[in-house]
């Protein structure tokens, strides 16, 4: 019987150590949506997928869909968001943003726009050196959002022209309050 296989974009959210030297990937992929898949001796010294499977990388991976759920083939390694991040400030925006992926996200349902929207994020994070704490909350904000999250019509009219890339240039502390109401309100309803 032969499977099918599966080449995508993934984003590695987490992993598991599975026996002695399997692991099991949690994976944000831009086709299939969350899902875990299981590596065989990918904690062998001798492994080469071992370096491309890292936390908080972004890989092109082969995945087989079997009976007992999704194997890894191959994996091409694209960037690693948290060691290519600029100081400390911004490797623990890469942490955070992973981190509410992986509150968020559940199952396996495709979402191009989010699976886009969440590349620009991490982008903006690594490059820019401004200061963070504004810029996390509207991503916050975004990715709830195009979860359905957030009521389009309660979101300020500032922040619904901006682009992230453009988000200093209207901070003040009015529209930063308005903004964590909102991202309280949509975090408390999801109950995740």
């Amino acid at each position: 019987m032969s499977y099918t296989t599966y080449t995508t974009d993934a984003l590695v959210c987490g992993s598991f150590e599975q026996n002695t030297a399997d692991k099991s990937f949690l994976l944000f992929t831009k086709d299939a949506g969350m899902l875990f898949a299981n590596a065989r001796s990918v904690r062998v010294e001798a492994s080469k997928q071992r370096y491309a499977l890292q936390d908080f990388s972004r890989v092109r991976v082969s995945l087989i869909k079997g009976k007992a759920g999704w194997r890894i083939g191959s994996v091409e390694t694209v960037k690693n968001d948290f060691s290519l991040a600029l100081g400390r400030e911004a490797r623990g925006s890469v942490v955070t943003l992973y981190k509410l992926l992986r509150r968020l996200i559940r199952g396996e349902e495709a979402s191009a726009e989010l699976y886009d929207f969440i590349l620009v994020a991490l982008d903006n994070i690594i490059q820019n050196q401004t200061e963070r704490s504004f810029a996390d909350l509207f991503i916050k904000l975004q990715v709830l959002s195009i979860l359905g999250y957030v009521d389009e019509s309660a979101l300020p009219k500032e922040l619904k022209q901006v682009e992230l890339k453009d988000i200093e240039q209207i901070k003040d502390r009015n529209l930063v309050i308005k903004i964590e109401k909102i991202v309280t309100n949509a975090l408390d309803s999801s109950h995740l």
